[in-house]
């Protein structure tokens, strides 16, 4: 599976300050150190991204609908803005969650907390707009960056895995 074989250096910590949990509530900021030894997949999406809505958000109920019961699998999304910022706004989150039915933390990064003018996780990863995936192993290690992602070979490949 060539899209999930791309390697880089130990991830960086997430510096995503804006939170919700699966229910829509507000929760504390989720950190990648309090998952170690699982496996991290994080979402990048605008709310205004037509291919984010098409493609990514599809594909990400998808991979959690497939991966629910694998316990060492977690899985975020990050609205991840650097354009359109008075559209992409933290009040979208909840209004994605429940049209996609996907019951996992949302966050909403715009680099303001930082006085980044873009998403902190577009520049911590090097991402290059959205939707973006990225898959970080048990050893933080990101083995997967990119737009496209081939869904069925990324789900074969995270239930292959050694547990």
């Amino acid at each position: 599976m060539s899209n999930t074989e791309k390697t880089s250096p130990k991830a960086a910590e997430l510096r995503v300050n804006y939170w919700i949990d699966g229910d829509g509530n507000k929760t504390a900021p989720i950190r990648l150190k309090d998952h170690k030894g699982k496996f991290k997949i994080i979402y990048g999406f605008q709310n205004w991204c037509p291919g984010c809505h098409s493609i990514g958000l599809p594909s990400l109920k998808k991979m959690v609908d497939a991966l629910q019961e694998d316990k060492n699998v977690v899985f975020f999304a990050v609205q991840t803005v650097f354009e359109g910022f008075d559209e992409n706004t933290a009040d979208k989150l909840r209004e994605n969650q429940l049209k996609y039915d996907l019951n996992i933390p949302f966050g909403h990064d715009d680099g303001s907390d930082y006085g980044e003018k873009r998403a902190t996780v577009m520049t911590d990863f090097q991402t290059g707009g959205t939707p973006w995936f990225l898959l970080i192993d048990e050893e933080d290690t990101v083995v997967f960056s990119d737009f496209h992602i081939n869904v069925e070979g990324a789900i074969a490949f995270l239930k292959s895995r050694k547990k």
